[in-house]
């Protein structure tokens, strides 16, 4: 058994460690991220792609993007729109249908709806009315899976849903919900105007076992104003004591240059540096004690969630709505500002609602912006995702798929290479580089070794940690 010494001596080697690698870099959802996507990239261009993706017989994937918020999140930067007005849905509703079907007749129906994703904003903005038109309208136009393997999830504000509004979600076919929590101390949530007493989050969870919905997820965020690890760790207990099958522990990303609104934060104390990492620490050691598996990136599962599993078996993958068991090599993304992503490309709708409104008024899939992938983005694509979902990066393979050397290829990186590995992060071996357990901390610090689309600009990425 180590001696305390040693073990405060590995608790101060890996404080130096976070403190050095704490930078700023992509979650790498994607590669190339969409800081590098380009308006050169046009309707054109994606047609192209659905026209390519209409000849495969794997299963496809939906996400639909419902950015309607009631109130406003102070530490929120997704595309959202806050209002009260009911109508907005009816109007949203009638542009989705205009969307689907266009996107319905480019793709086809032969392909099977194996995994549906409903993020926002707040998707259960939509009243119960509202979101059976949505499912019923998806299905009338896409051909959806009706095996168990299916996974329908949908992202819930606990503030605003009911027990009967789970039973239809259930009724619809939806079996996984994500409930975001964030922080369960009323100041915390007062200085993020966000107040939702935990009782009724435990109640809603509880809802949802009843009704018998195959996998609950929490989220969570540390870096808010008011935290510190003595509160956190009310929060971390509370929501063990939920027994979620995964829990995503974000670090805030502080961006009040581009989102303005965060601003407001900032009359609140915030942690410092080292008080959010003695925060992540904490977190690390707490929920691994509880029995979760910390596999990267933010993610922490049960040992027998299907994420664990894909990881063990090298099948995980990652996608704009997190890690995914990801049956499906295609998503179709529908709604405002939501990105697809097809083999070869990624699109985006347009971001502002007028846009995306006017375009589909026109006739026109709401295409912004993107990018078509090229064989180099695909390499290291295929590179930055086996770290970030696999931890391993087996040799022998990419030279099998990329026919290259990884040694000749990358010879460059070979130095920085070696610092990982001398610093616990990596195990390299001529066959393969492993992601140790320590390593699974610094995912995004490997794969931007690996990306040459970084831009100059380093305030529009969030800190790794």
């Amino acid at each position: 058994m180590p001696s305390p010494i040693s073990l405060q001596n590995a608790t101060d080697d890996l404080t130096t460690l976070l403190q050095r690698y704490a930078v700023r870099g992509p979650r790498y959802t994607s590669y190339p991220t969409a800081l590098n996507f380009s308006d050169s990239f046009s309707e054109a261009d994606y047609q192209r792609q659905l026209l390519d993706a209409r000849a495969s017989t794997s299963p496809l994937s939906l996400y639909v993007h419902i950015p309607f918020c009631r109130s406003l999140c102070y530490y929120c930067a997704c595309n959202k729109v806050i209002t009260k007005n009911r109508g907005a849905a009816r109007r949203y509703l009638d542009h989705l249908h205009i969307e689907i079907e266009l996107l319905a007749k480019a793709i086809g129906r032969c392909r099977k709806v194996t995994q549906l994703h409903l993020g926002g904003g707040t998707p259960n903005f939509l009243d119960d009315a509202e979101m059976t038109e949505l499912i019923h309208m998806l299905a009338s136009h896409f051909t959806f899976d009706d095996s168990k393997r299916r996974e329908y999830s949908i992202e819930i504000d606990p503030r605003t849903v009911t027990p009967e509004s789970l039973a239809l979600l259930r009724g619809l076919g939806f079996n996984r919900l994500s409930f975001g929590i964030q922080d369960t101390d009323p100041k915390v949530q007062q200085a993020i105007n966000r107040l939702q007493p935990f009782d009724d989050v435990s109640a809603l969870v509880e809802t949802a076992r009843v009704y018998r919905f195959r996998s609950v997820s929490t989220d969570l965020i540390y870096g808010l104003p008011h935290q510190s690890p003595t509160s956190f760790e009310h929060t971390l207990n509370a929501t063990i004591a939920l027994a979620p099958d995964r829990i995503a522990l974000y670090h805030y990303a502080h961006l009040p240059q581009q989102f303005k609104w965060q601003r407001a934060l900032e009359k609140h104390p915030m942690p410092d540096a080292s008080e959010k990492l003695a925060i992540l620490q904490l977190a690390i050691d707490r929920l691994t004690r509880a029995g979760y598996l910390h596999i990267g990136m933010d993610h922490f599962v049960k040992p027998e969630d299907e994420l664990a599993i894909y990881q063990r078996e090298g099948r995980l993958q990652r996608n704009f709505q997190g890690y995914s068991t990801c049956m499906s090599p295609d998503v179709l993304a529908i709604g405002v500002s939501a990105i697809s992503s097809l083999r070869g490309s990624y699109a985006q709708n347009h971001k502002s609602l007028d846009d995306y409104y006017a375009a589909l008024a026109a006739g026109r899939l709401p295409i912004a912006r993107g990018v078509l992938l090229s064989a180099e983005d695909q390499l290291r694509r295929f590179i930055i995702m086996q770290f970030a979902c696999n931890l391993k990066l087996d040799c022998k393979l990419l030279q099998e798929r990329f026919h290259v050397t990884f040694a000749q290829k990358f010879a460059d990186l070979l130095p920085a290479l070696r610092q990982l590995q001398h610093d616990g992060i990596l195990d390299i071996s001529h066959e393969d580089i492993t992601v140790t357990e320590r390593g699974r901390l610094f995912l995004r610090n490997v794969c931007m070794l690996f990306d040459t689309s970084l831009t100059a600009d380093q305030s529009r990425y969030s800190k790794v940690l």
